[in-house]
């Protein structure tokens, strides 16, 4: 080496000095990678000093840690095949070759590749294939491996074979001449297979399963019967029923037809269906809302009646809001009056019938509260009510899974499917609307009707409430329960509104306090009472409290003892007899 090869230099470390001096790949990516290494420099400030991607440096660094220098290396090529090595196939495909060409000559070259490709993972070309079977070795197996297929005893054996040849990359043509069968019965096992798996191997019955019920006697009854035109399928199952025969309504509609066409019977006249006038049809959405209850009568799950309460929207037939409830009354009802409210808004007219609870003085409060109009539908005239054509969907839908309900929580669950199930699958009354929505969810889309500030809903669905006088320390005696509403204004009367689940205490318009209740089954008795929250009103003590809240545990909710029942007063009545006069003593 001379010695001026190398001229002497400063030390530096400054990139923009030493990358003109780096000629090699592996020398640039060692310097970029060295600070990195050696001296814990971040990647991402030498990323900055180097122009390099931060991913980079680390994926390099980390090469380096785990291979070394060899990681700045390029990989070594494989070695090179040798070109008489590339066409020479292992022993066994050459084997397998020979094999199965002497055990179904038929086989073509091509068909031979693709059986070597499913056992092997490799596709021989058809020339390759001709030279092996020219210079290749002997066949192993002198004999074939499976019986005909008519030879076989055992019919899952027969399917299993097919099955094996198939599983070898035998197409069903060949299957079906390497076993001398047709190819129908080969495409029959291999569907069958695809199917039922195991199940499909052993033979099956083709006889008809139940009881063949039309007989000669049969067809005549139906023939006498059907001599009366106005008979209909329905009634001539029903009659041959009363007769001890019992066929399906399908099954007489056949023999019906039957008899007509053979002896010109007449047929039976269809009278006209009668169009309705349905007055609350929808122009737009939220235009009518509908509303009834159904009573639950496939079984009471060891309580009392069980009710379906719902609401449709006329216009997209979706139900807004339905509820499964043991009661009919007005509280049940306007909850899910309340429950539609919230989610859509307020339609402009509510549909019901006349039944109390959707007249009661509650319910048309709430009604001019939020400017609802309510109309009924005419006396006689169900059908006017468009929840009823969903309570008939219902009973198709969902009364079977009602009725197989084990408990409260399986029935409800139930409903809860139906609900989806209903608003999501498409209806018939949108079966030719040419905008691609069918279902009532999809009609109903995003539209609410008028939205009203949620004070104002809430207001207007407080029950009646009771009112009750704060005692000296600010609590109200309510059901077994001291609930405190505010000690500045002891000795006055409150307001006690419960919704649904929350009590709250008001005072002139103003919350005081909300609790969250449970109640006993009775619904009228509370269970326990939860979740305090004191509202900021005008009405808080001016006064400071005596003691820090964290000196002082200071229950807002205290449990109390009932109070018993008064001992009515008993008047006791006392008879004073005048003394006699001796007038009357001596007659």
């Amino acid at each position: 080496m001379p010695k001026n090869r190398y001229q002497r230099r400063e030390l530096t470390h400054n990139w923009e000095e030493i990358r003109p001096l780096l000629k090699d790949s592996a020398q640039i990516t060692y310097e970029i990678i060295r600070p990195v290494v050696l001296f814990g420099v971040s990647p991402k400030e030498r990323a900055e000093e180097t122009g390099m991607s931060k991913s980079a440096i680390y994926y390099k660094a980390n090469l380096f840690d785990a291979s070394g220098m060899a990681s700045l290396l390029p990989p070594t090529p494989p070695p090179a095949i040798p070109k008489q090595d590339r066409r020479t196939l292992p022993p066994p495909i050459r084997q397998a070759i020979v094999d199965v060409h002497a055990e179904y000559p038929s086989l073509s070259l091509h068909e031979i590749a693709s059986i070597c490709y499913v056992q092997f993972g490799r596709k021989p070309s058809p020339h390759t294939i001709k030279y092996i079977l020219a210079t290749g070795p002997s066949p192993s197996r002198p004999t074939r491996r499976y019986k005909r297929f008519s030879e076989i005893d055992d019919p899952v054996e027969r399917r299993r074979t097919i099955l094996k040849l198939h599983a070898e990359g035998w197409t069903a043509k060949n299957i079906a001449g390497y076993l001398e069968t047709s190819r129908q019965t080969v495409h029959t096992t291999l569907r069958r297979w695809a199917e039922e798996q195991f199940a499909g191997l052993p033979n099956k019955s083709h006889a008809r399963i139940g009881l063949r019920k039309v007989d000669v006697k049969v067809v005549q009854e139906v023939k006498k019967l059907s001599e009366n035109p106005e008979l209909g399928a329905y009634r001539v199952s029903a009659a041959l029923e009363q007769m001890g025969i019992k066929l399906s309504r399908a099954t007489c509609g056949r023999l019906l037809a039957l008899n007509r066409d053979l002896y010109h019977l007449k047929l039976p006249r269809r009278s006209a269906r009668f169009k309705a006038n349905m007055p609350f049809r929808a122009e737009r959405r939220h235009q009518f809302w509908s509303v009834d209850i159904r009573y639950l009568d496939m079984h009471r799950l060891g309580g009392g009646e069980i009710y379906c309460i719902s609401i449709l929207e006329n216009f997209s037939r979706a139900i807004l809001a339905s509820a499964i409830s043991r009661r009919q009354d007005t509280e049940a009802f306007l909850s899910v009056l309340y429950s539609a409210i919230r989610t859509y808004g307020v339609p402009e007219v509510l549909v019901s019938d006349s039944g109390g609870v959707f007249l009661s003085h509650d319910a048309r409060r709430i009604y001019n509260a939020l400017g609802i109009a309510k109309q009924e539908i005419k006396k006689g005239k169900p059908y006017q009510n468009y929840i009823e054509a969903a309570f008939g969907v219902q009973r198709r839908m969902a009364d079977w899974s009602f009725e197989k309900a084990q408990a409260w929580e399986d029935l409800l669950a139930a409903h809860e499917k139906w609900l989806r199930d209903y608003n999501f699958q498409k209806h018939m009354a949108h079966e030719e609307r040419d905008d691609d929505c069918h279902s009532p969810a999809a009609v109903l889309n995003w539209v609410k009707g008028v939205q009203p500030k949620p004070e104002l809903i809430y207001r207007a669905f407080s029950a009646i409430g009771e009112t009750r006088v704060l005692n000296k320390a600010g609590y109200a005696r309510f059901r077994n329960f001291l609930l405190y509403g505010e000690q500045g204004l002891a000795g006055q009367e409150t307001l006690v509104n419960i919704f649904q689940e929350t009590l709250t205490l008001e005072y002139e318009e103003s919350p005081l306090s909300k609790y969250s209740v449970e109640w006993q089954p009775d619904d009228k008795h509370l269970l326990r009472v939860g979740n305090p929250r004191l509202y900021a009103h005008p009405y808080q003590l001016p006064q400071l409290p005596l003691w820090e809240p964290a000196e002082v545990q200071w229950h807002v909710i205290l449990r109390c003892e009932p109070k018993s029942p008064r001992r009515k007063r008993v008047v006791r009545s006392f008879i004073i007899q005048l003394p006699l006069s001796f007038e009357e003593l001596t007659g």
